[in-house]
Formats: C-alpha cells, structure tokens, sequence
C-alpha cells in the first residue's frame, strides 16, 4: 500500500495567532495533528510541542523496529511516544508562567501496508471516505459527547450548544494522560481526514463528504475544506491532514527476466 499526504493549516477568520499544528513523515507514514489552548501564545506551544516530540519519536522508532512490527509493538510505541509529549508540555507549562494551563487535543495516525493503528485525545476528529460514503472513526472526548451518549441533549441540540469546545481529555494538563487506541484495515482508495474542530464545527459530515468524494488532489480538497470553515464562518483556527490509500501495483517481469527463469 502507497500513502499519500497533504496539510493545510489557517488561523481564521477572527483569530490573529494560530493553535494548530500537524506534520505528516512519509517515510514512516504517520502523521499527527494538534489544537492547542491555553493563554497568550501558549497553546500554540502545546500543539507544536505535541506534533514535533510524538513524529519524531515515532520516525524513529519505525526506522529501528521495521516494517514487520506488531500492532501491540506500535500500541505501545505511540503510547510512549505521546506520554513523552505530555511530560514536555507539563515540564515547559511549570517552567514559564507565559505556559501555565496550556494543553492540546491530539490524533495521531500510524499507517503500515493495509493497517492504520489511531490514537486520540479530545475533540479533534478523524474521518474515512471509503467508496464514497464518509464515517468519523473517532469519538470525541468531550462534555456534549457525554450528553450525546447519556440521551440528555439530542444531535439537534447539540449542533448548537454552547458547551462545543469543553474536552474532558487533553494533552498536557495531568501527569497521566488517557490515549484512547484503535485498529483498522486499510484498503485501497481510502482517503483519511484529520481535522481540528475549526473544520468540524463549522462544516458538517455531508459538506465534508462531498469536498472528499469530488475530483481533485490531495492540495485542492485540502484547500477546499479550509475555504468551506472559513465561508461558514471561520470562527476557530482550521487545521486538515489528508491520508490517501493506493495499492502499488505487482510489477510484471521484465522480458529479460522472463528468459532467464526459463
């Protein structure tokens, strides 16, 4: 399986600074993105902390372990890896009082041939396009969340409510950090969205869906999206990473092969 990258980050329409951040290593094919919040700069801090120390660790780590290693083997690299990030921030938060309180939502992705191993903390998302039909294959860790599944607001409410951006996890805040994991089969044509909520707030699933599923590269979709959140409002900082799935062709022997096996 051959991945593709693209990312596109814009602070808005109404705010100066931008707290997101994400990186893609096709090397190792992990990418990674992060909104921040704290005070003055300092969630911009967070999130680029966050991005930079968890890609690193990872190129690394698949550089040493190969490609031949185990789903619970990359499970517990990327738990390491992000509680890595989470001592950073802390560390940095407790050493400059610019820092104090900051933290970041976080998802990051592994992918390896038709597998892709998902780690997320907070309401920032990820979405799959396969033949045509869009899914959120995270859960957000948040309050409305909570609601949602408690049946105490309806989807209806909760499209409107107040209380969007209150995350019940995020990196950074606590010592001990909950990175929620999951497994799933790649197969070839899926395209993978990361997205801060900046996108996901200000477009809905059918409005993404259908910038996914038109014509166009990775770098146009990306754009398309970005413009979609600013033309509806644009109220936070908005952030996409696109992963594209293409099955590499078996190369067919060359003539010359072909003769001398004979």
């Amino acid at each position: 399986m051959n991945y593709q990258f693209q990312a596109l980050t814009h602070p808005g329409r109404l705010r100066h600074n931008n707290e997101d951040a994400a990186a893609f290593d096709p090397v190792c094919s992990c990418s990674v993105l992060a909104d921040g919040m704290g005070g003055y700069n300092a969630g911009e801090v967070a999130s680029s902390m966050a991005v930079n120390v968890i890609l690193a660790e990872l190129a690394d780590w698949f550089a040493a372990a190969g490609p031949s290693a185990s789903v619970r083997e990359v499970r517990k690299a990327m738990e390491r890896c992000v509680q890595h990030a989470n001592q950073a921030i802390l560390s940095t938060a407790r050493a400059d009082p610019d820092c104090a309180g900051m933290g970041t939502t976080l998802v990051v992705a592994a992918f390896q041939e038709q597998r892709l191993v998902l780690g997320h903390i907070g309401d920032s998302r990820a979405y799959r396009l396969r033949d045509g039909q869009l899914q959120q294959i995270t859960r957000d860790h948040s309050l409305l969340q909570e609601q949602l599944d408690a049946g105490l607001i309806t989807p209806a409410q909760a499209a409107v409510s107040t209380q969007r951006n209150l995350v019940t996890r995020a990196l950074g805040i606590e010592s001990g950090v909950e990175l929620e994991i999951n497994e799933f089969t790649v197969e070839s044509g899926d395209l993978y969205l990361l997205c801060s909520d900046g996108l996901s707030d200000m477009a809905d699933d059918s409005e993404i869906g259908d910038i996914l599923r038109a014509a166009g590269s990775l770098e146009h979709k990306a754009r398309r999206l970005v413009d979609r959140a600013n033309a509806n409002g644009g109220r936070d900082n908005i952030t996409v990473l696109l992963a594209q799935a293409m099955s590499v062709p078996a190369t067919r022997p060359s003539l010359v092969s072909r003769l001398l096996r004979t």
